[in-house]
């Protein structure tokens, strides 16, 4: 398909790759050959540096700033919304911009400060492998943004902007005239499920395929922001830290490749992606911080026992200066993590996104290291405790409560979502999905639940337990049993400050709260209700969905 997309015949369309996505290749592969494609070149037009790349895109870079000011693929402009251009974070300001070219590779090197920005192209592509090396915090650099004019792609999905100035939160998160809500933080996925983020109108298609995020924060299960849309244009983001609900301190070093691909409507080539896309062709070019493969290593675990296997298995490695994960096999739990820079990790592994097991590996360049099995104590997962009750599983992750899912890309006040209060009644078959997957000191605060305890459960002592998953101005629970006895206000875990609750986000620090309830709380008829009263606690926070709150993992009685 080769005609242009315009504003009368492009289709709403909105494609986003997942991590088992191959996609159809539409677009020339990364290790094109190495001959020169006829109109490969650059020019200088007196402002700009103009790449041909010899295939149907072209492409210029402002040599005062490194911004990238045009983006035209088989004649059409992308370029542009809102009179601004693409570049990373609002634009870097006045920098050194140089070009060379390498054979069938043109590097554009930007220089600002202690910060390298580079954009190479290879011949015979319809892509642009970008770079960011961030030295230090003396530079603001955090995103890079490409700017796509309006028109082009149409959008209406729920992580975008929709042509609406109905603000319901700050200046960022909007409502439409039918009450559902829109925000450009809603990115609906974590990293670890996406390859790439784009829009697609059948005829041509244009995506930013991620990096491997070695040099970003948070995690395989951190969530950022991807794309928006509005009424002047819309936005494609490689995120380089996010500090929204961000559970790390930020890493500096070289985060790249990402890649500005076209293609005439399909998904990126596979060869694209982080976990496949090699280049080789970039070793000897000179960017800052640049480590070949042959100066990375390689992690492996024969397996991993202990598991359940009920659940997707994580493995993590972190470190100040870099992260890691890879998923671990159904079978048997072998795992394999390559490209890993030298040095000593923390190595976590996760079931589902809660931490069931940590050890100290080092990683050493050209070489492979091998782990014998490791083995998760039975202890280390809540689940394995026997419990009177259970609501919610055991797994880091608010699932399965109500409104769980919509909170991953709505605001709590969406009209799509169930009543935030209402009570739980143990064996009525609706526990977990009557139980709200946050707590409000503001809104929901006080949620009761009622269950019954046989003679001998009465008799003793019990803990019961309740996992949080994050919290917002320091919300934690108290609680209060049949109106006799209630816990001393517990102390607040270590959580981000920002905003998490209300922007998409749920994922802070796991954190278990354990209260030991005596004997004398429960009630001595067994044929009565025992009454369980969860309030939300803190000084902190202001009103509504703003005040202090906290997001439920799962809360059992322990036997």
């Amino acid at each position: 398909m080769s005609g242009s997309p315009n504003g009368a015949v492009a289709r709403r369309a909105f494609v986003l790759g997942t991590a088992a996505a191959a996609g159809a290749a539409a677009l020339a592969g990364p290790l094109a050959g190495s001959a020169a494609a006829a109109g490969f070149g650059w020019s200088d037009d007196g402002s700009n540096y103009v790449v041909d790349t010899g295939a149907n895109l072209v492409f210029k870079v402002s040599k005062t700033n490194g911004d990238l000011t045009s983006l035209v693929y088989r004649g059409t402009e992308y370029q542009g919304y809102g009179g601004k251009n693409s570049h990373v974070e609002s634009g870097l300001g006045a920098s050194t911009v140089t070009l060379a070219r390498s054979g069938p590779t043109i590097l554009v090197s930007v220089a600002h400060g202690t910060l390298r920005h580079y954009y190479a192209a290879r011949s015979g592509e319809n892509n642009i492998y970008l770079w960011t090396d961030k030295a230090d915090s003396s530079v603001t650099a955090t995103r890079y943004i490409v700017r796509v004019k309006a028109g082009l792609f149409l959008n209406d999905e729920p992580d975008s902007y929709t042509y609406t100035t109905s603000t319901v939160e700050a200046s960022d998160v909007f409502a439409k005239p039918d009450g559902q809500t829109r925000s450009k933080h809603y990115s609906k996925l974590r990293v670890v499920d996406y390859d790439y983020t784009g829009w697609t109108t059948g005829g041509v298609g244009l995506w930013i395929v991620r990096s491997n995020h070695e040099k970003a924060s948070g995690g395989p299960f951190y969530r950022s922001l991807l794309r928006h849309q509005g009424a002047d244009g819309g936005g494609l983001y490689e995120i380089l830290y996010y500090g929204e609900n961000q559970t790390e301190s930020e890493r500096y070093g070289l985060q790249g490749p990402y890649v500005i691909a076209f293609t005439d409507g399909g998904t990126p080539s596979s060869a694209l992606y982080h976990g496949t896309l090699t280049t080789p062709w970039a070793d000897s070019l000179g960017i800052s911080g640049y480590v070949p493969d042959s100066g990375r290593g390689r992690i492996a675990g024969v397996g991993i026992t202990g598991r359940d296997t009920a659940y997707a298995y994580t493995v993590g490695l972190a470190n100040s200066a870099a992260q890691y994960w890879g998923s671990a096999r159904a079978s048997d739990g072998y795992f394999s993590v390559s490209r890993v820079l030298p040095g000593t990790y923390t190595l976590t592994v996760h079931k589902g996104e809660l931490a069931v097991y940590s050890t100290q590996v080092t990683v050493s360049a050209g070489a492979t290291t091998m782990l014998d099995t490791l083995a998760v104590p039975s202890s280390n997962d809540p689940s394995n405790a026997s419990a009177i009750w259970r609501i919610g599983t055991w797994d880091g992750t608010p699932s399965g409560f109500k409104n769980a899912d919509l909170m991953t890309y709505a605001h709590p006040s969406d009209v799509r979502a169930a009543t935030w209060t209402g009570n739980v009644v143990i064996g009525s078959g609706s526990e977990t999905s009557a139980f709200p997957c946050y707590l409000w000191k503001d809104v929901n605060s006080g949620l009761l639940i009622y269950f019954k305890l046989t003679s001998a459960q009465a008799a003793t002592a019990h803990t019961l337990r309740i996992g949080v998953t994050t919290a917002y101005a320091n919300g934690r629970p108290q609680v209060t049993v049949n109106g006799a006895w209630t816990s001393p206000i517990p102390s607040p875990p270590t959580q981000p400050s920002t905003r998490s609750l209300t922007v998409g986000s749920y994922r802070g620090n796991n954190h278990t709260f354990s209260y030991s309830v005596p004997a004398s709380a429960w009630q001595t008829d067994t044929s009565q209700y025992n009454v369980l009263k969860i309030d939300v606690v803190s000084g902190s926070g202001t009103t509504g969905y703003l005040s202090a709150g906290t997001a439920a993992d799962a809360i059992d009685l322990l036997s």
